[in-house]
């Protein structure tokens, strides 16, 4: 089922409005790929074009632009993931001229109690350093699926742009597109995709994501705090962080002294900031660094509050925590989970794992009473 949604606001000029493509854009869709692109110089070239970023059988990027794009099934776990009953999900297109859409998912219980009480939404942007991933990614797929039984919850998993394809802001701009699509359903009330219209408190609505979706879902609510987006009448009352992926040109104690066995290497996350920054960009760029020193300050924007969520075993650590002591500092409503033994992405890696049951745990409590400003660790 498709649903078309309402023009989306483009938002003013800022560190989230891009410029031209600066990079030749792939044959294959942003989202999901499923096969091997290759891209063949003309017979009037006489190189060839050089590899200048490497994801081995996933993803290279050459020095003409070009784009290669590999298998992505090779970087997760073999072991097949149990089903989660109770749940229907569909897709609902949100943006027809970029052909991007949003997978809805919500308890099969919240259907047979048409009239009850409506659920809040939790917006889901998916992990992937800006240049893989997709919202149906079996992972993250299963992550949405399991908040949509246990918190219960409208979870709304958010495709967008990827990278070198669609450098930064493109993702960006993608998420505000999303919120003004959010707006145009919540604006037309029973009018609506049927089970958003049924089901969604548009009042309570969070957004969340992991990795560099945590990164986006930082963004995304920044830009709505800060009525730099109208969103009304979806009201944001809380924003998640999950392994939120930020950078910095000057190394932290984490990412200079790795904790040994980490999921995200520091060259990995260097590969993926070069790939999905403006081309000549550093790591202090305002939507890699939220507080480098081009970074407008967050002080008078009237943020809700955060859950941010830190795993101990991540060379990104230091700078979650840092994120969240920057915000305690301005007198934001912050609260930190630490996850100890934790990898970079253990929500989806190990999505039925112990840590992972209790992230639900800590979102559901959240999501539904509000944040105590403290820290928990387990």
């Amino acid at each position: 089922e498709k649903v078309l949604g309402l023009e989306n606001q483009t938002p003013p000029n800022n560190i989230y409005k891009s410029d031209a493509p600066l990079f030749q854009e792939s044959r294959q869709p942003a989202g999901r790929p499923t096969a091997p692109i290759h891209f063949t110089m003309s017979g009037e070239d006489t190189a060839a074009p050089q590899v200048m970023e490497d994801l081995p059988g996933v993803l290279k990027l050459l020095s003409d632009g070009s784009v290669v794009r590999g298998d992505e099934a090779v970087l997760w776990p073999e072991d097949p993931l149990p089903d989660v009953p109770g749940v229907q999900w569909k897709d609902a297109l949100y943006h027809a001229a970029r052909g991007l859409s949003v997978r809805v998912y919500r308890p099969s219980s919240s259907v047979t109690a048409a009239g009850g009480p409506k659920l809040p939404v939790l917006v889901y942007f998916h992990g992937g350093g800006y240049c893989i991933g997709s919202f149906a990614q079996p992972h993250f797929h299963t992550y949405c699926l399991r908040a949509a039984a246990e918190l219960p919850a409208v979870v709304l998993s958010v495709q967008y742009r990827l990278a070198p394809e669609h450098r930064l802001p493109a993702a960006i701009e993608d998420g505000a597109a999303f919120l003004s699509w959010l707006r145009g359903q919540a604006e037309l009330g029973v009018g609506a995709d049927p089970w958003l219209a049924e089901t969604a408190d548009f009042g309570r609505t969070f957004i969340s994501g992991a990795s560099a979706g945590a990164n986006l879902a930082h963004h995304v609510t920044v830009q709505a705090a800060s009525s730099q987006q109208d969103v009304h009448p979806v009201r944001v009352a809380g924003y998640v962080l999950i392994s939120a992926f930020f950078g910095g040109d000057e190394r932290t104690a984490t990412e200079a002294d790795p904790p040994a066995d980490v999921s995200l290497t520091v060259e990995g996350s260097d590969m993926f900031w070069r790939m999905s920054l403006p081309v000549g960009a550093s790591r202090d760029h305002p939507v890699a660094n939220p507080f480098g020193p081009e970074s407008p300050s967050l002080a008078s924007v009237d943020l809700p509050p955060v859950l941010v969520v830190a795993p101990e075993s991540d060379v990104l650590r230091d700078r979650v925590m840092g994120y969240a002591a920057r915000l305690r500092e301005m007198g934001k409503a912050v609260e930190v989970t630490e996850f100890a033994g934790e990898q970079h992405g253990f929500s989806v890696l190990r999505p039925f794992g112990e840590a992972a049951n209790e992230l639900m745990l800590v979102l559901r409590r959240f999501v539904y009473t509000g944040t105590t400003s403290n820290s928990t660790s387990h």
